[in-house]
């Protein structure tokens, strides 16, 4: 994998006539977990969603390994730019079904692959996706996300909804995705995770973002 990821130059992103983000300049390096921390209403989540063109700035650029996203095909950039969003939401039908959604022509080992990446039982497979205890829906949701072999991984605050063990069983599931070479960005508010996750922590407050 190459050394580089994600680069924002004097990015800006207005709603309401309010800056949310303000001339950030940032790299997001290809190895290891980014963790953005920050206050709630920070902007953490609207510079996340930059990285995989669900928001657009208003100026600036945002680039991927070197390419600026508005040079890409958005569908392509999402096969390689995967995100799993704060809320965990199933498709309807089995866990099967969902990880078909994102790719139909998975065969049965790369399918129960995927959840042992996110420790889950294979047995799950043909569980009805709205029976999942949150515990195991959020690790679906990333399994559904990482079966498109995806080379970044975005994360919007994965574990807020989750109890301390599916908690922790999910923070091990991502630092070994990142030590199998995995880029991952990854939206947090906890401080005591952010050390426990973070390779580097970019800072976001005030529209703007620090080391």
């Amino acid at each position: 994998m190459t050394d580089e990821g994600f680069a924002l130059r004097d990015v800006v992103v207005r709603r309401g006539g309010r800056a949310v983000l303000d001339g950030i300049d940032a790299d997001i390096p290809a190895d290891g977990i980014t963790v953005l921390w920050g206050p709630s209403g920070a902007g953490k989540t609207t510079l996340l969603r930059l990285l995989d063109r669900l928001d657009v700035p208003e100026s600036g650029t945002v680039s991927y390994r070197g390419t600026p996203l508005d040079e890409l095909d958005v569908l392509a950039l999402r096969r390689r730019v995967g995100m799993v969003f704060q809320r965990a939401t199933p498709f309807a039908g089995t866990v099967r079904d969902n990880l078909a959604v994102a790719a139909p022509d998975a065969d049965g080992e790369a399918v129960r692959r995927v959840l042992g990446r996110v420790s889950l039982d294979a047995d799950l497979l043909d569980r009805g996706a709205d029976t999942l205890s949150g515990g195991e829906l959020q690790p679906m949701c990333l399994a559904r996300t990482l079966i498109t072999e995806p080379e970044a991984l975005l994360l919007d605050e994965p574990t807020s909804a989750l109890d301390e063990g599916p908690r922790r069983a999910f923070e091990r599931s991502v630092l070994e995705l990142a030590r199998d070479g995995l880029t991952v960005v990854w939206v947090g508010h906890d401080e005591e995770q952010v050390r426990r996750v973070g390779d580097r922590v970019l800072h976001v407050g005030e529209g703007r973002v620090t080391t």
